[in-house]
């Protein structure tokens, strides 16, 4: 009887725990397709953004250059093909007051006083 017993919970754990995406538990098969498919997503964006592959890679060096290639490559085909024209990106991070001292209406104002 004990033995029957044991031999029924040993069988409903090991069902339970083989299941083990119900756990949120990832393979690395999972982890590897969910970060090929972010570097392509990075690829896309950043040629869609009309930034150069090297850029890209430079400003995600995490992730895989083969995948942000790829990634940069579909896109780029997908905008030739539908004749998109890209969104350029605003720059990256904010601004300092040091760097936008040099431009603008203010730098013409002053050569024009000169």
């Amino acid at each position: 009887m004990r033995h029957l017993v044991l031999s029924l919970g040993l069988i409903v754990v090991s069902s339970t725990l083989a299941g083990c995406d119900a756990l949120g538990v990832e393979s690395a098969t999972q982890i590897n397709a969910k970060r090929e498919a972010e570097a392509r997503a990075i690829g896309s964006a950043c040629r869609y953004a009309l930034r150069g592959i090297e850029d890209c890679f430079a400003g995600n060096s995490w992730a895989g250059k083969a995948a942000v290639f790829e990634g940069w490559k579909e896109m780029d085909q997908y905008m030739r093909d539908n004749q998109l024209v890209g969104m350029p990106a605003d720059g990256g991070g904010p601004k300092t007051g040091a760097s936008e001292e040099g431009t603008g209406p203010r730098t013409e104002a002053r050569s024009n006083r000169s």
